[in-house]
């Protein structure tokens, strides 16, 4: 590429970032230094070559290695959202306006065992669960507490939430009616990743096919009914936190995007219909220039996928949008205040790699769930990155450094290997079935944790500068009693709601299980009503069965 043709890329760029900033206006009228030397929106090599072109391009265009948007955070900021959820909606309500109050701009909602994996508190299998990893959400009635007084069409919610998806994503649009706000006007995320579950996580309920036209029946029944909302957060988080390297939970996160693509190809959709609104949710680790890296080369990755392989033509098809969170796994319990560094690193390179959202955990939670202050020093990392260190003010400051750049090109080559053995498997869904993908992280997690033991890895204050007789820092307690509390609430609803619609909308959703028609709308009757989450998961336990890992 000539040095002629070279400007004339970079004014067409230039012209197409002036438009989107006339629509949106940068932060600052001007960015500079603290020495008041001014800072580019974007910086460039000397010679822009068509290698150049091919492999990064310029942000917010094909194939979007810098970046996914032409002025990245010179715009706004990443969302800032803290992962909270615990004990009763009552209390995590508490917490959300605390956060919010902080100036966190997203929630993100964890729940409780039961809740995840489609039981009500009072069922047996719930016993001693109840609201100790996250909230306990059995009906409707707890979902209006949880967001008793945030106004949802104003707020961007996340909910990490899988095999009962639907349900939870029923309740929290039944909410918003409740507050007068449409579906149309809700923005937010499920995380809705079946496949993660059985090769890391393990909530699953359902065997993989029907769980599989859950995922496609959210996919299509938002497209029109709910535009704005992400229909899925495909999951390397928990791939990382079960012990894959940076190369692993790239590929076998993309490798399960492709697989839900290629269902919701199959159930009829069209491509350009549903990708827009894929997302994907990636783990923040300690090896800091790999993992700007990974995020680089993903995004590569994946928009040559949609473009290349599935004809996508709509760009926002074509963006590879990341969440992001801190590596909980690499939380300690030793020396917790050891934490806040790690978890410093790791935000700062999610900011750097690119990311659309950020979760940075808290110094406390290898111990117990966060106090109200460890999670404002999580948030107060973020704020701190975003507003004092200056990476924010120019896109991808990283690009053309020679190590990035190197990292970039072999993390996408490696994940592309990944990428061709599991097609010759079959798919992601066939390489789960075979075990290939689980053997693999367990090897590699074996091997790390060898080299721990054996003091050829260090890590800070547990096999190295170790403080003998350390004190332990005050722990957030969830409420022993809450089992009982929740199951006296589920007592009451069901003498006081009409337990005859509730049988009806059950009945419907049975039958509708049993033939092809979309489930969501059937979820969502039967939740207005006040159905609970174990019924309705009952009733798809029945018609489903229950997936048992081979």
């Amino acid at each position: 590429m000539s040095k002629k043709e070279n400007k004339k890329s970079i004014e067409k760029w230039e012209k197409s970032v002036n438009e989107t900033v006339a629509k949106r206006p940068e932060r600052k009228a001007q960015f500079a230094t603290t020495s008041d030397i001014p800072v580019d929106r974007v910086y460039f090599p000397e010679e822009m070559t068509d290698e150049y072109m091919e492999k990064s391009g310029v942000p917010g265009e094909f194939p979007y290695t810098r970046g996914v948007q032409p002025t990245m955070y010179r715009g706004r900021f990443w969302t800032m959202r803290q992962y909270a959820g615990f004990g009763s909606a009552e209390e995590t309500n508490k917490r959300y306006k605390y956060l919010l109050a902080n100036g966190q701009t997203g929630l993100s909602c964890a729940f409780d065992l039961p809740t995840q994996i489609g039981y009500d508190s009072d069922d047996a299998m719930s016993t001693g669960e109840v609201g100790k990893v996250g909230v306990a959400i059995d009906s409707l009635a707890d979902m209006e507490i949880l967001f008793d007084g945030i106004p949802l069409d104003k707020v961007s919610t996340s909910m990490t939430i899988n095999a009962p998806a639907s349900v939870l994503l029923a309740m929290y649009i039944a909410v918003a009616e409740k507050q007068g706000v449409t579906s149309e006007k809700l923005s937010g995320t499920i995380q809705n990743d079946i496949l993660k579950e059985y090769i890391a996580r393990g909530t699953y309920i359902f065997p993989p096919k029907p769980s599989m036209r859950l995922i496609t029946n959210i996919f299509e029944f938002c497209a029109k009914q709910v535009p704005k909302w992400n229909t899925i957060s495909i999951s390397g988080y928990h791939i990382r936190e079960a012990g894959s390297t940076a190369v692993q939970e790239a590929a076998f996160t993309i490798a399960d995007g492709l697989a839900y693509v290629d269902a919701a190809l199959e159930a009829g959709l069209n491509i350009d219909d549903f990708a827009p609104r894929l997302s994907f949710f990636f783990n923040g680790h300690n090896n800091f220039f790999e993992e700007v890296a990974k995020f680089r080369a993903a995004r590569r990755i994946w928009s040559r996928l949609m473009k290349e392989k599935y004809g996508a033509k709509n760009p926002k098809s074509l963006q590879f949008r990341v969440h992001t969170q801190t590596g909980g796994s690499t939380l300690t319990a030793q020396q917790p205040d050891n934490n806040i560094i790690r978890v410093t690193i790791q935000a700062l390179a999610a900011v750097l790699g690119g990311t659309q959202s950020l979760h940075t955990n808290s110094r406390d939670e290898a111990l117990a769930l966060p106090t109200e202050e460890s999670a404002r020093i999580a948030l107060r990392t973020q704020q701190i990155i975003a507003n004092e260190s200056g990476v924010t003010d120019t896109v991808d400051p990283l690009a053309g450094s020679y190590y990035v750049e190197n990292l970039t090109d072999e993390i996408e080559g490696r994940v592309l290997d990944y990428l061709k053995k599991i097609e010759d498997l079959g798919g992601a869904l066939a390489a789960v079935e075979q075990g290939y993908m689980q053997r693999e992280i367990h090897d590699k997690a074996y091997e790390f944790q060898k080299r721990v033991e054996s003091g050829e890895e260090v890590v800070v204050g547990v096999n190295q500068y170790r403080i003998e007789g350390e004190k332990q820092p005050e722990l957030l307690r969830v409420d022993p009693n809450l089992g009982k509390v929740q199951k006296a609430k589920l007592e009451q609803l069901r003498q006081s709601r009409n337990n005859d619609q509730v049988q009806e909308k059950l009945s419907a959703l049975r039958t509708a299980a049993q033939g092809n028609d979309n489930l969501m709308p059937l979820i969502l009757d039967a939740v207005r009503v006040y159905a609970t989450i174990g019924e309705i998961c009952g009733v798809l336990r029945e018609e489903f069965g229950e997936y048992r890992p081979v």
